[in-house]
């Protein structure tokens, strides 16, 4: 069943289909979309096959949302966001998953000590106990346990710039308590 519907004069009744999950509806969408959204996906993927795996798992979850997208705004930026935010949770659960080979690793590492390597962990402790409370929980969220400047700044209810700039601060005080500790 071919249905020609011209999205910006009828975009209401195409969203409210998408609700209704009819099928052509959802082509439709998929379609007129897909070439902008794919460069979306493109610029955080890897290759064409990550941005493909990027941008269905980004129409599923447009698809699966419909429901919310609010009429009257732009549904391009809407599908947008949803497309930059699949990307960006794609490329977390994959970053943590990556694994540098040895080899490159050892080809790159230095014979030279650095400041922590001449440290003892109870040197560090202290070093890391003796930030402001704010650094030292921007610190420890992002350097130890692996959380995003977003996450950091949601549970912080601080800004995504105020946990980046901590960390940049947290370090250079680090940098400076163990040199003179040194």
């Amino acid at each position: 069943m071919d249905i020609a519907l011209p999205l910006e004069n009828n975009e209401k009744g195409l969203i409210q289909a998408c609700v209704r999950r009819e099928r052509w509806a959802q082509k439709v969408l998929y379609e007129e979309y897909y070439s902008r959204m794919m460069g979306v996906c493109l610029r955080y993927a890897t290759d064409e096959e990550e941005a493909l795996d990027i941008l269905h798992e980004g129409f599923i979850k447009v698809f699966r949302h419909v429901g919310k997208y609010k009429p009257g705004t732009s549904l391009s930026a809407w599908i947008r966001r949803i497309m930059v935010n699949t990307a960006i949770d794609y490329y977390r659960k994959n970053s943590r998953r990556r694994t540098e080979d040895m080899d490159e690793a050892y080809d790159i590492s230095t014979n030279d000590p650095d400041a922590i390597s001449r440290c003892t962990e109870q040197e560090i402790l202290e070093a890391i106990q003796e930030l402001t409370p704010s650094y030292r929980a921007v610190f420890n969220l992002y350097v130890i346990e692996g959380y995003a400047h977003k996450e950091i700044a949601e549970l912080l209810d601080i800004t995504e710039s105020t946990s980046r700039s901590n960390l940049v601060k947290a370090r250079l005080k680090l940098k400076e308590i163990l040199s003179e500790r040194l």
